[in-house]
């Protein structure tokens, strides 16, 4: 595995592979890789002749200073990670790399970014939509590799994509759990024990409510004996708990078509967030 931090060394190295007919797939990470990031690393490497991982705590879309200065950045064990599946090349870029002095684009993307995070994060989607089509450029990517669990997030990569005619695939990988369901994230470092108990709760209020509704329930009736629960197991805020359609994110008031369930909420200080598919019968 070489690491490189210039994106000179780095198109040097993907010229050379495509010249030789190769493929590259990338898995773009903010770093604190846990066995999701290694799942999307795996399905890159099945995909792909050749994987790129990128390490890069974007400040562009965090609209908490606190937040972005408590995110976790561990280069070196996040590199012991990715040793043993054999990746070609750690992108870990300098921050002059990404933003030189004097940038002044963004990418903004309209639409699916409405509401969920978007609403409650302002200004998020358009730093991760940036750093995104930079990153993609730079690697020159074949196929890039995203979560499901950050739904909304895989929707507008592949708005963007679609809309700025960029070669790269976008494969949406499925959300891999917890052995009591809490889907990954690097944000669960950050729960206290008590706090890390009580968080599976999120993903079992979520699969409840996408049953009942999938089954005919009332939506609005659902969706607020779910918030009582989560509030009952000490979420603090809840940000939004809404069914959506798929793939448009429309709001739904009725599951009369193929949609999702997301949740965001607050627990001891940490955002948590999921999705799960709602199809009615």
């Amino acid at each position: 595995m070489e690491i490189l931090r210039r994106k000179a060394d780095l198109r040097a190295r993907t010229r050379e592979w495509h010249a030789a007919g190769q493929t590259i797939g990338v898995v773009l990470t903010m770093g604190a890789l846990h066995s999701g990031h290694l799942s999307l690393v795996e399905a890159a490497r099945a995909r792909a002749d050749r994987v790129i991982v990128t390490i890069f705590v974007n400040p562009r879309q965090f609209n908490n200073p606190e937040d972005l200065a408590k995110y976790p950045r561990t280069e070196d064990s996040d590199a012991a990670k990715l040793a043993p599946l054999a990746i070609d090349v750690l992108y870990v870029p300098d921050p002059q790399e990404i933003y030189p002095e004097g940038f002044a684009t963004t990418v903004s993307v309209a639409g699916v970014s409405s509401g969920l995070c978007g609403g409650t994060r302002p200004g998020h989607f358009d730093g991760m939509a940036t750093v995104v089509t930079k990153l993609l450029l730079q690697t020159d990517a074949d196929f890039s590799f995203f979560g499901e669990k950050d739904y909304q997030q895989l929707q507008v990569v592949r708005r963007l994509v679609a809309d700025l005619d960029l070669k790269t695939e976008i494969v949406g990988c499925p959300t891999v759990r917890e052995e009591d369901g809490l889907a990954m994230s690097s944000r669960n470092l950050r729960l206290e024990s008590d706090a890390r108990r009580a968080a599976p709760v999120i993903g079992r209020v979520l699969g409840d409510a996408a049953r009942a509704i999938s089954g005919g329930g009332d939506v609005a009736a659902t969706l607020e004996a779910a918030q009582a629960t989560l509030r009952a197991a000490g979420f603090d805020t809840i940000d939004y708990l809404e069914l959506r359609g798929d793939p448009d994110l429309a709001p739904m008031q009725v599951a009369d078509r193929p949609a999702r369930l997301f949740l965001a909420a607050w627990l001891n200080g940490v955002r948590l967030i999921d999705n799960l598919p709602v199809t009615p019968v």
